[in-house]
């Protein structure tokens, strides 16, 4: 046997869960199914023209129907940036086109997730990328699937790119000339753009290419540093006008000199929501500008603003046609008719047979009763009508029996079109059912371990004995190894489809199995010992003041209903809500509980009433009382006395007032940032700071905010970190003046904007400093014999360091949410929990629920779309991934991260002992682990819900970055910890 520390078991327990996420994620958004795997690079001869009783001599692909091809992509461009009153304001020219140029315009609709490299492989292959895309959108791999990129260098035409440096890394070897700029650095919106346009007059004067691609991404980085209310959207927009002017013109003279017109396609990726975002579902996000522009066009007589809807996977199908080009054999979408219209009767019907042949082939691969199929039905009728159109063209070329018998086949193939479209793109979600179950068992073996383990993880000592060799439990550990193995073995060889866990070496396989086995035979060990110790517990009568509080209660029934609202989509949506609800309650709790115990004493509620060091460092006295433990005696408190002869002047008013102090606080941190998705449009604190009409009342706010926490958070610093904390601070408001955000009270444009790189680094070096600092004095408490001062000033400091980072990354409305979060951790720790003597699991489940709720204060959400990729940036000049991913992640969860730092400070400095950090590490890993087990769950049942893509899947993403930060914690927790290991 072993004996292990309690904080150092769950943060093992934690660390393993993540691991079981990791591999349920992994089968949760598998790589899409491809089609026709073995053939893939080999040519298909193309489906001959239908025929009834004639022979047709039309066997192969129909010529192209234009000579260049030019895709300007700019990203994030919005459908009412070009059709709205923007559009008309800042792109008159291609306002004009719009109206009453040969150009044909649509609303492109894109499907979640609404980032770029998902959207890219929509628009060249046609098909419905997975929601794990948003993932690899950091690191874009080789595009493997069938896309029009590459059926355009097979049939060898040369390829021209110039921008989003993603395009590259999809289509490699693909491009004759290339120069790729940096996707991520959303600081910069200048360069970016000049980087591509710079390149224009060069390629625009040649000859020598087919296709020419650029992708600006400058409106995009705007949208994530100001919104789309930004006065820079407008130049912008009017920088892109002047371009797309340039190069039409261009291809217009160009035309004298070919046989076949060129064609212009004007497109975004995707949206832009109101923060000016984009990676969720709102109709913002989804809808973008398409526009098609070319001299083989039919002018429009007059004033056309209505624009019809299309799918964006329309584009790739479409693209194909016009190029002369396959269609992609991944592709479900469809060819945007408008485009082939002014073509002859037989070339509209050919176009149409060959894209209903391709998704009529895609529809046999993915669905077993294809036959039944509506789509294929309709599409086997289009093709006989068809082949009775063509025997009587044959006979007699010119009738108005052959036009209208015409025009029912084209009805008859666009209705087809549209149902095997529909059929396929309902038929995309493939899971991986195995790696998912593998993952599933892992994460609920450790929730067991942990349910399990509660008595004596919050025992007094703080120990548990985890079992490491036991003849009875080895046996039974070699079989159920033996049966994970064979039971893989089986899976793997009869599964139709790739298993991701099936594509792993038999050694990593092995070690997962390993683990299973393991953890099972852990709880068989714990259930074994608790049924053969419970007879002899039964005998010991249960301590008379046992009972739960109302604060327990309201705790359990709180995590209770928060992990059953995950299985509703709208309470999902909208989790933020209850979060606010329960914080709102256990204010309302802690009143009641103030007032009880300052009018009638703590006779009538003895539990929490003990002295300080033995309320924490005995917390497991006050809970295994509750949770069935070994009962052993603790101070009642029954001598302590009243609050009200304790208390005296004005700490006894603010003792009283603390919780309606910060019930008030909340109210006014909901008004600050609307979220969720059900009020999110609506008008909020946030966006009437943040408009540039108030940029002084902004500027006001900021640096106020700026010095309450300098205020509250310099008392338990050392004089150096005093005096570095004021400066960082400092910094911080001139970083936010210089990128224009506030004001200095001299400065009355925003003449001098930079990027702030100088600024933002000169507080890095400070917030370095403080950590360092902070660290040292750790390791020296260490040394010095666990010297309990020092540790206490080097927590501190550490806490101070990472408020410092905060600051920074904050945008500078959000600075009053780190303002109050310290302001309420303040009063709490001064007037509620030293004098109501709550214990460890208490005080931990409270900092979790408020760390929780200032998640959602921030502005944050169950969206992909409200992370603020620009908080990456700050202080960066150059795309750097690993800082860029932490710093992105620190500003998302800066609350939880923040309590969760607090909560280990105020437990070091109330008790010198490590049990109490030993408990709210168990506490915590407990309080985290239940409802992602829980979710992991309902996902898995709720996979063909409608939502699943925009509501449960996103939440899923939330889920397992914040075990994977709470895990973090954990190995904090445990390294403040002063438990050892003991063996037995």
């Amino acid at each position: 046997m072993m004996r292990l520390g309690s904080g150092t078991f769950a943060a093992c327990c934690v660390a393993i869960e993540v691991l079981g996420v990791a591999v349920f994620l992994r089968g949760f958004f598998p790589a899409p199914v491809r089609s026709s795997a073995n053939t893939r690079h080999q040519a298909e001869l193309p489906a001959p023209e239908p025929s009834a009783g004639a022979s047709s001599n039309w066997t192969k692909l129909p010529p192209p129907l234009f000579s260049k091809v030019v895709i300007v992509l700019i990203d994030a461009l919005r459908d009412d940036f070009v059709f709205g009153s923007k559009g008309v304001k800042f792109m008159p020219y291609t306002t004009y086109l719009v109206e009453k140029g040969a150009s044909h315009s649509f609303v492109a609709e894109a499907k979640p997730p609404t980032v770029t490299m998902p959207r890219i492989k929509a628009l060249m292959t046609g098909s419905l990328p997975g929601f794990v895309d948003v993932i690899r959108n950091l690191n874009s791999p080789a595009l493997l699937e069938d896309n029009v990129i590459r059926k355009a260098k097979a049939a060898g035409k040369r390829i021209i790119f110039y921008g989003d440096e993603t395009w590259i890394k999809l289509f490699p070897k693909h491009f004759v000339e290339f120069d790729g700029t940096t996707s991520f650095f959303v600081s910069d919106y200048t360069e970016v753009d000049n980087n591509v346009t710079r390149h224009l007059d060069k390629v625009l004067r040649r000859s020598d290419w087919d296709m020419l691609i650029l992708h600006y991404l400058g409106l995009d980085h705007i949208g994530h540093i100001s919104g789309p209310n930004s006065p820079l959207i407008g130049h912008k927009l009017s920088e892109m006008d002047s371009i797309l002017m340039k190069i039409h013109t261009s291809l217009l003279a160009k035309e004298r000199e070919t046989v076949l017109p060129s064609l212009l396609v004007l497109c975004g990726d995707h949206g832009m929501s109101e923060m000016g975002s984009h990676g969720a579902s709102s109709t913002e996000e989804l809808n973008t500008a398409l526009i098609f522009i070319s001299s083989a066009f039919e002018r429009k007589p007059g004033d056309i603003r209505h624009p019809k809807h299309v799918q964006q996977i329309d584009v790739a199908a479409t693209l194909a046609i016009g190029l002369g080009l396959p269609i992609p054999r991944d592709s479900v979408g469809s060819l945007i008719f408008p485009i082939v219209e002014r073509k002859p009767m037989r070339e509209q019907l050919r176009f149409l047979h060959l894209n209903t042949v391709q998704l009529s082939k895609l529809l046999k691969e993915n669905v077993p009763l294809y036959e039944k199929d509506p789509g294929f039905e309709q599409f086997k009728m289009s093709e006989r009508l068809h082949g009775n159109w063509i025997k009587l063209y044959l006979e007699e070329n010119n009738s108005e029996v052959l036009f209208n018998l015409g025009t029912k086949v084209l009805r008859q193939y666009l209705d087809a079109l549209k149902m095997l479209s529909l059929s396929l793109s309902t038929q995309m979600a493939q899971y991986d059912i195995y790696s998912m179950m593998v993952g599933t068992v892992v994460v609920l073996e450790v929730l067991a371990l942990l349910l399990l383990s509660i008595p004596q993880a919050l025992h007094r000592k703080a120990e548990l004995e985890v079992p490491l060799s036991s003849p009875v439990f080895s046996l039974l550990f070699y079989l159920m190894f033996l049966v994970l193995s064979a039971l893989h073995v089986i899976v793997c060889t009869s599964a139709e489809s790739s298993c991701y866990f099936c594509g792993l070496s038999w050694l990593a396989a092995g070690g997962v199995m390993v683990l299973i086995s393991a953890l099972l035979c852990a709880i068989v060990s714990v259930l074994t010992k608790m049924f053969f110790s419970g007879n002899l517990s039964n005998k010991t009568p249960s301590h008379p003041n046992s009972k739960w509080s109302e604060l327990d209660h309201l705790i359990l029934l709180g995590t209770v209903g928060h992990v059953l609202s995950l299985g509703a989509s709208s309470f999902v949506e909208e989790e933020h809500q209850t979060w606010y609800f329960l914080v709102n309650t256990l204010c309302l709790a802690l009143s009641q509980e103030t007032y009880r115990n300052y009018f009638l004493g703590d006779n009538s509620e003895p539990q929490h009433h003990f002295p300080m060091e033995q309320g924490l460092d005995g917390a497991a006295s006050a809970l295994k009382t509750r949770t069935g433990g070994d009962g052993t005696e603790r101070d009642n408190g029954h001598g302590s006395p009243f609050l009200s002869e304790v208390l005296e002047g004005h700490e006894k008013w603010m003792v009283l007032a603390s919780p309606w102090l910060i019930l008030a606080c909340c109210r006014l941190l909901r008004s600050l940032n609307q979220t969720g998705v059900q009020w999110a449009h609506r008008p909020d604190l946030g966006h009437w700071l943040t408009s540039s009409d108030h940029k002084a009342e902004l500027s006001a706010l900021a640096a106020l905010s700026l010095l309450v926490i300098f205020m509250l958070v310099q008392r338990g610093c050392s004089p150096m970190s005093k005096a570095a904390l004021a400066l960082g601070l400092l910094g911080v408001y001139c970083f936010r003046a210089a990128i224009g955000s506030v004001l200095f009270p001299w400065q009355q444009d925003n003449k001098d904007i930079s990027k702030g790189i100088i600024e933002a680094r000169f507080v890095y070096v400070f917030v370095l400093g403080i950590l360092f600092t902070g660290t040292k004095d750790l390791l020296k408490s260490q040394v010095i014999a666990a010297d309990f001062k020092i540790k206490t000033v080097g927590l501190w400091e550490i806490y101070s360091g990472l408020v410092l980072l905060a600051a920074l990354l904050f945008r500078p409305h959000n600075l009053p949410v780190l303002a109050f979060s310290l302001l309420i951790q303040t009063v709490m720790t001064k007037f509620i929990w030293k004098p109501l003597r709550h214990d460890a699991a208490e005080i931990t489940i409270m900092h979790y629920w408020f760390g929780q709720a200032f998640f959602y204060f921030q502005g944050n959400s169950n969206n992909i779309a409200t992370v603020d990729i620009s908080a990456g940036f700050v202080g960066l000049d150059t795309y750097m991934e690993i800082p860029a991913m932490f710093l992105t992640a620190f500003g998302t969860y800066a609350g939880p991260v923040l309590w969760a730092s607090h909560l280990v400070h105020f437990l070091s400095s109330e008790t010198s002992s490590g049990s109490a950090l030993s408990h709210a590490c168990f506490c915590y890993a407990l309080i985290c682990s239940i409802p992602v087990s829980t979710y992991i769950i309902l996902v898995t049942s709720l996979r063909y819900h409608l939502f699943i893509w925009s509501v449960f899947s996103p939440k899923l993403l939330y889920e397992g970055m914040h075990l994977l930060i709470t895990a973090a914690i954990c190995v904090f927790f445990t390294a403040m910890d002063q438990t050892r290991l003991t063996e037995t």
